[in-house]
């Protein structure tokens, strides 16, 4: 008996999510089995990433949800996988024809997001933020001769500029169009020190790990790179000898938002790359809820939310699984429990929802490119596009981030759901960490849709919060321990829900579309769209 009453005790201690309400229970339920180790970090093209896209589809069966891929619930994205050779490459500074070398994964890394010439040597151009924004007149290109050469880049933008322009002009897939448009033949970042959001050691430690790229050219916004490389921001004053600046200038001169010099740098990059190359292919998961008005039923809100992480990597602390509990199992499982609620209820939305779990966004938003280019039939006219990644219900819920929120009525709409229902609406903690590309959202944008990434955020009134947010960030994210051993708000992950259940059905029901506010950058997406 008392052998008994202690095993009882044991479980309850163990199992602290069994105090919580039904729903945030399904919720939590969800990510133990998308978290769980045995599907070995959900990494894209992976048998762990197709168990999940399997348990996710039968999820969309359950909550009355009809196929909407391509093949089932599945769209399936064809993918170029490569992982580094890295005892086989060298990279150099090359200066009087003398070569001082740089040391792999300590000085500089490697991309391997393209296939690599034999061997390559080009001289190097510092480019400032290398951004071109017409719009703005702003060009960091203009009067520069980059033909066959390497734009050395550090990574921002203008502070004169609004923080969603800076954060779209940043976007790798952007900035390559405009390079290559210039004759560049490849790239070097270098962070500022001040905005990284993870320390150097911790960002490469997984760089032998596969990475993935679109296998239809058409839609491989890296086609054309020949080279591609991050400098440790530590070392980078190497890369500056010989020109009458230095690193530690140009980052006072972005702080203060002075405008960048540019100029020819006293040196050659030399290059050898060395890959491994493998094809694989790993499915958007899609589901239907249909609309109940026939004449708004064409028209789709889409949910979505990426279901791949980073799948087994280097070991931290003798732990090799990246889970990805909150990153991203937490907005699946709130993907599915917003399926079930809708599918519940006796009215059914006038609008059809699209519900989208989504692969490659860890590889650069890809799944997400596959999808909002060629989306399949059953998506209809998408109108508008929720996205949740990595939302956080490590804190109460009094306040809400919605990158995007100024630049359509969506945003509008949204600030005053979320305030109606109690909840804050709090600014972007973070801008130059460019968060409005860094999710799938970016990729509706850019079809012309009004979208919203919603998470959780700090109050002015309760910094706290903030804090334990920014804390999470720095010691969880893209790491090992983002797994089923931490604090988590279940009261607040289902006040969540149903605040999100609620709206997508407050979208789907009001007749008049959410469009982008006329003065918004992105409304050109929508009209080069409508003019297609």
């Amino acid at each position: 008996m008392l052998r008994a009453f202690v095993a009882a005790v044991l479980l309850l201690i163990a199992l602290p999510s069994s105090c919580a309400p039904r729903p945030a229970d399904r919720w939590w339920g969800h990510v133990r089995w998308l978290a769980d180790d045995a599907r070995e970090g959900r990494a894209t093209g992976s048998p762990g990433y197709q168990a999940a896209a399997d348990y996710v589809a039968r999820e969309f069966r359950r909550a009355g949800a009809r196929p909407g891929g391509t093949d089932g619930y599945f769209q399936p994205v064809r993918f170029v996988g490569r992982r580094i050779r890295e005892p086989e490459c060298l990279l150099a500074l090359v200066r009087n024809g003398r070569a001082d070398t740089l040391a792999l994964g300590e000085d500089a890394t490697l991309s391997v997001t393209y296939d690599p010439p034999d061997s390559l040597e080009a001289e190097a151009v510092f480019v400032g933020y290398g951004l071109q924004i017409p719009e703005y007149g702003y060009d960091d290109l203009a009067g520069i001769d980059l033909r066959g050469k390497i734009a050395v880049i550090l990574r921002g933008g203008p502070p004169s500029l609004p923080a969603n322009v800076r954060a779209y002009a940043q976007h790798q897939g952007v900035r390559w169009r405009s390079l290559r448009a210039a004759g560049a033949i490849g790239f070097v970042l270098i962070s500022d020190p001040a905005t990284l959001s993870v320390p150097w050691e911790q960002g490469v430690r997984n760089r032998f790990t596969w990475g993935y790229g679109l296998a239809d050219t058409a839609l491989d916004e890296h086609h054309g790179e020949q080279f591609k490389a991050y400098v440790n921001p530590a070392r980078a004053e190497r890369f500056f000898e010989g020109t009458g600046h230095s690193f530690d200038e140009l980052v006072a001169a972005a702080h203060r938002g002075d405008p960048l010099p540019r100029f020819p740098l006293a040196l050659r990059i030399r290059a050898r790359v060395r890959i491994d190359r493998r094809e694989a292919t790993s499915p958007n998961v899609v589901g239907i809820i249909e609309g109940s008005d026939p004449s708004l039923r064409g028209e789709s809100v889409v949910l979505s939310a990426h279901l791949d992480h980073l799948g087994i990597g280097a070991p931290v602390e003798g732990d090799s699984i990246y889970n990805g509990a909150m990153d991203n199992a937490s907005g699946v499982a709130t993907l599915i429990e917003i399926a079930r609620a809708l599918g519940d209820a006796r009215v059914k939305p006038k609008r059809s929802i699209l519900l989208l779990a989504l692969t490659g966004e860890e590889e650069g938003l890809l799944g997400s490119c596959a999808f909002a280019k060629n989306p399949p039939p059953a998506a209809g006219t998408m109108v508008a596009n929720l996205n949740l990644d990595m939302f956080l219900p490590i804190v109460p819920l009094r306040a809400t981030v919605a990158f995007g929120i100024d630049e359509s009525t969506l945003g509008d709409r949204y600030r005053g759901f979320a305030e109606s229902s109690g909840v804050r609406i709090a600014p972007d903690p973070a801008p130059q960490q460019t968060y409005f590309i860094r999710s799938d959202q970016f990729n509706f944008v850019r079809a012309g849709v009004p979208a919203l990434f919603v998470e959780f955020g700090g109050t002015a009134e309760d910094s706290t919060l903030g804090k334990r947010l920014k804390k999470w960030q720095e010691t969880r994210y893209h790491a090992p321990s983002d797994d089923l051993r931490q604090p988590v708000d279940f009261e607040a992950a289902a006040a969540f829900n149903r605040l999100l259940a609620g709206f997508t059905e407050n979208v789907a029901n009001r007749r008049e579309r959410p469009v982008w506010h006329e003065g918004s950058f992105f409304a050109r997406f929508a009209r080069d769209e409508a003019a297609r």
